[in-house]
């Protein structure tokens, strides 16, 4: 067993210690690697596994800008790497267990090559059981930090590499910005299209999330720092960006601005970049001024993502979601009335503790009166060290399984019926991708984020083409691309 160093390992009540008067920094990170590093990097090979969210998707590619950095290749083989990256979630246990399970299987790797290096990074590495489960279990890794350390990536790697230790470095809730991290075209997972961090953290510590004590306190970027990496993206070549954030109504509250995000929002579509996304909106914050922006510039997609978690004011109450059924309900439907075209999606948790059969009874008149687009449905997953983890739940877990397969049901007929209303129009689509299941398909999203393939070449990939819909898969649509 590798002998350990633990610099810092705070507990979720550390983390959830925050001092509102501390001032937010904004830093310039420090990204050159030394010439130790760069000597060791020639030839060697690294292979990064991602779970989760699109920020830990954002994580990987600061990371895997870090690893191109010193002259390393990229792999999908375990046995092929000289170092395996976990970028893990939090948000689920079953994400927790995959990881795990994927351990197990990095394990063979490292019995066939001992100098292999495996670290962990992510939401699960800033809770405190999961690390002493991997300390007691996983002796074989080498690397732990979170993802408010991130930036001292090289000298931890550095660490490692010339010490042979097990270094364990997590820090709590950050208040920096860190400007100039490492970019380049290879860093990004796609060359079509990319997610810009707009800010970082959250606020609202719901009962049933970690992210507030994974991630931070909510800090905004500068508008001029954001501007410059979606124009530098456009010269790229890029046709699509994706604006980040645990809660982006949020945006630019710290610099005391409640319209800033709709501000920002509109300054991004005056790059003239073709498309722009944005995740994932608060209800309770929501301004309607995006609205406004959304319904002026075509660059702006007509698809939004409004968690609503559950159709029952008391089940809201007890989430700590700071909004009622009403509330939510007179934002859908002022979105419908301003934006007809809108594709609206939700996420939705079953069982919450406490939850009756009338309460979820009300998440489903809800559905239907919103008619979702589609939406993610998860069975709650209680995560230590949050309030509802601690709260009392009499339901059977038979009684959870019944009502999430009723709301599956109900979500997946709305999901066919928008879906089949395509069939033989006409929509634009950006491609990004040849189909993992049929190399002789090309995959894009239309304008409403809906996935669409069509036969075709790899010519097609960061194209923005017209396609005549033939065929409604519910979460898929099959066409064919218009002549020009």
């Amino acid at each position: 067993m590798k002998k350990h160093r633990l610099v810092s390992l705070p507990s979720l009540r550390e983390a959830a210690r925050r001092d509102p008067n501390c001032p937010i920094s904004y830093l310039k990170a420090d990204t050159k690697p030394d010439s130790f590093l760069v000597s060791w990097g020639q030839g060697k090979i690294f292979c990064i596994r991602t779970y989760g969210c699109q920020a830990n998707v954002r994580d990987s590619e600061i990371i895997r800008g870090f690893l191109l950095a010193l002259g390393m290749k990229e792999t999908d083989s375990f046995a092929e790497a000289d170092f395996i990256l976990f970028n893990t979630c939090a948000i689920r246990e079953n994400a927790e267990n995959h990881l795990y399970g994927e351990l197990g299987q990095a394990k063979d790797a490292y019995e066939h090559k001992p100098e292999l290096i495996i670290g962990i990074c992510g939401c699960v590495m800033q809770e405190e059981v999961p690390v002493k489960h991997i300390l007691d279990h996983f002796p074989f890794v080498s690397l732990i930090f979170g993802t408010n350390n991130m930036t001292s990536f090289y000298s931890l790697l550095e660490e490692v590499i010339k010490k042979n230790v097990l270094l364990v470095d997590v820090r709590s809730g950050s208040t920096a910005v860190e400007e100039g991290l490492p970019e380049s075209k290879e860093s990004r997972l796609s060359k079509v299209s990319a997610f810009v961090n707009i800010m970082y953290g959250c606020d609202k510590f719901c009962t049933y999330c970690i992210v507030p004590f994974t991630r931070g306190k909510e800090r905004s970027r500068k508008v001029e720092d954001i501007l410059s990496e979606v124009n530098c993206l456009k010269q790229e070549g890029y046709k699509q960006v994706t604006l980040l954030g645990q809660n982006v109504d949020a945006y630019g509250k710290d610099f005391g601005d409640k319209y800033a995000f709709a501000d920002l929002l509109e300054k991004v579509a005056l790059t003239g970049i073709p498309r722009i996304r944005f995740v994932t909106p608060y209800p309770s914050d929501f301004n309607t001024k995006v609205f406004d922006v959304m319904a002026k510039y075509p660059n702006v997609m007509p698809s939004l993502h409004l968690p609503v978690q559950s159709g029952s004011n008391a089940v809201l109450k007890r989430m700590n979601r700071r909004y009622t059924r009403e509330q939510y309900l007179a934002i859908a439907h002022e979105l419908r009335e301003r934006l007809p075209d809108v594709y609206l999606t939700t996420d939705i948790i079953v069982g919450f503790p406490g939850e009756t059969e009338a309460d979820f009874e009300g998440t489903l008149s809800l559905c239907q009166e919103v008619k979702y687009d589609a939406a993610y449905t998860f069975i709650f997953s209680p995560r230590p060290g949050t309030p509802a983890y601690f709260m009392k739940d009499d339901t059977s877990m038979a009684t959870k399984h019944e009502r999430f397969d009723r709301l599956k049901d109900l979500i997946e007929k709305l999901t066919a019926e928008k879906a089949d209303t395509a069939v033989n129009q006409d929509v634009e689509v950006l491609f990004e991708d040849v189909s993992k299941k049929d190399p002789s398909m090309i995959t894009g999203y239309d304008r409403h984020n809906k996935l669409v393939h069509v036969k075709g070449d790899k010519s097609l990939i960061g194209q923005i083409r017209m396609v005549h819909i033939l065929e409604s898969h519910t979460y898929s649509l099959i066409g064919e691309v218009k002549d020009e």
